[in-house]
């Protein structure tokens, strides 16, 4: 990477250099059964605003208002243990479950069926995780012939009969979840997963050929086997499966410009990802290409005492937890992530937030209150809404800073989209440095006439200033950006731990 003058960092915009599509499974994000996401998150009877199903109108609302494409479920580790057959059927039959990997009490209200309609509900896409952690291939094949087949069979008609007259049509399937962990119940090793993951995703196929596919990829890059378990896997389903999972979350320490490293951080995962990849593509010689479903990220302070689990006889229905307030910087953070994730959108072919509401999520609810926007909803909804038609491939040139154990990432990360059918071009950035502000210097003569229609920033002289129920509007993104637009070139003053937004109208 090039530097610029401290303080200085130039970008090219040129919609000659392209790297892919905006793809709008990019703004996914994840259900699961833990903590209060589905019980008081999206589902809770008696609730004021609840609807005629038991789902909370304000969170749908919230939900539709994030931009939410798809959404994973039921999980996470929680999937590693679940029978989908207790969720289904009259609520008052259904069994009530331990839940072992979060220690809690799973009354099975939620299921499969309740799953679709709040998807549908929402206008997001299902993403279904199978078990293939205490069950396998048989039971997979159970769960896809109920989803998706109309009628006919014994599932499907099971299906019918519990009031659903049309199969559901899920086309997006997780082969199991972080199997690489020894936390996960039913851990394996990477030749044991991928031969169950192979015949599965065999058995799936046969039923559906044009299922996408996920095959379980590392929890992290921090995992001792990291890279070995893609390649052993990918060398038993490369054939078989669409993507291969990342999953990566980020927290703060204490090290404020070292949390700001995050993007850096996940730019060189994929990276090493890719390689992978690569790698198994090349001896085997395919004309396949898989990529990557990053359908787990986000900030999360593990280390806090909002994530430790209950423990001993302690086994709540829906207890507090992974909680997390978030700062300003963290939704810097959010924002930078996304900003990474759009500019690697030729091999993150998909994405989920994890989670959606209360745990680590960006919507928060009250049990029989109130539901509010944390300070990490607003970077993610605004690009979401406005990220449309291709990404760019920009030239840059950043100020380095470093952090606590990572020196010399660049101060500025970017990435700009274009719409050639509504004539907009979007540049998307954040200042990574905690003391600096930037000033950005971008040439658009590729772009035309250039003309600024919106520009915000999202930032605060308080970097640690957290929304709450009874205060998530002191802080938004506001116009309170210097952007200038003239004789081909864009500039802009950012300030420090600042994401931004810069909406423009090009000519021809």
């Amino acid at each position: 990477m090039a530097t610029a003058e401290s303080g200085a960092a130039n970008i090219t915009i040129d919609p000659a250099y392209t790297v892919g599509p905006v793809r709008r499974r990019t703004f996914g994000a994840f259900v699961e059964h833990l903590g209060r996401c589905v019980y008081t998150g999206i589902f809770e009877p008696g609730h004021p605003k609840a609807d005629e199903d038991g789902f909370r109108t304000d969170v749908l609302d919230l939900t539709r208002e994030l931009g939410v494409s798809t959404v994973r479920y039921p999980g996470g580790n929680f999937v590693s243990g679940y029978r989908w057959e207790d969720g289904v059927g009259p609520a008052e039959q259904r069994p009530v479950r331990l839940d072992l990997a979060w220690h809690s009490t799973d009354p099975n209200l939620v299921g499969v069926d309740e799953f679709a309609k709040w998807s549908a509900k929402a206008g997001v896409e299902p993403m279904m995780a199978v078990n293939l952690g205490t069950r396998g291939t048989q039971e997979a094949l159970d769960l896809l012939e109920y989803c998706n087949i109309d009628g006919g069979t014994a599932f499907a008609d099971q299906r019918k009969a519990n009031g659903a007259e049309n199969g559901y049509g899920i086309k997006m399937w997780c082969l199991g979840n972080e199997m690489d962990g020894p936390w996960q119940i039913g851990h394996k090793n990477a030749l044991e997963y991928g031969r169950l993951a192979a015949d599965t995703a065999r058995g799936m196929r046969m039923i559906d050929p044009d299922l996408e596919l996920v095959a379980c990829g590392s929890s992290s890059p921090g995992m001792d086997t990291f890279g070995e378990w893609e390649r052993v896997v990918l060398t038993e389903t490369y054939d078989l499966v669409d993507l291969i999972s990342a999953h990566q979350y980020f927290e703060d320490f204490g090290d404020l410009q070292e949390h700001l490293a995050a993007g850096h951080k996940m730019e060189s995962f994929i990276r090493d990802i890719v390689s992978h990849i690569d790698h198994v593509k090349s001896v085997k010689k395919s004309s396949k290409q898989v990529n990557i479903s990053f359908d787990e990220w986000n900030v999360w302070h593990a280390s806090r005492g909002e994530s430790r689990t209950p423990t001993g006889k302690d086994w709540p229905v829906a207890p507090v937890l992974l909680e997390d307030i978030y700062t300003v910087a963290d939704a810097v953070v959010v924002g930078d992530l996304l900003i990474t994730l759009l500019r690697n959108t030729d091999r993150v072919h998909s994405a989920s937030l994890a989670q959606l509401v209360n745990v680590i999520a960006p919507i928060m609810t009250e049990p029989g209150g109130r539901a509010w926007k944390q300070t990490t909803f607003h970077p993610f909804a605004l690009t979401s809404r406005h990220a449309s038609g291709t990404v760019l491939r920009l030239a840059v040139e950043s100020p380095l800073v470093s952090g606590g154990k990572t020196a010399d990432f660049a101060a500025l990360s970017a990435v700009a989209t274009i719409d050639v059918e509504s004539g907009e071009a979007v540049v998307f950035a954040v200042n990574r440095s905690t003391t600096d502000a930037l000033t950005l210097d971008a040439a658009v003569a590729g772009l035309g006439d250039v003309r600024v229609t919106e520009a915000v920033t999202y930032t605060n002289k308080d970097p640690y200033w957290q929304a709450t129920a009874d205060d998530s509007t002191s802080v938004l993104p506001a116009e309170n950006v210097t952007v200038k637009a003239d004789a081909g070139r864009l500039t802009a003053e950012l300030p420090a731990v600042s994401w931004s937004m810069i909406r423009l109208a090009v000519g021809s």
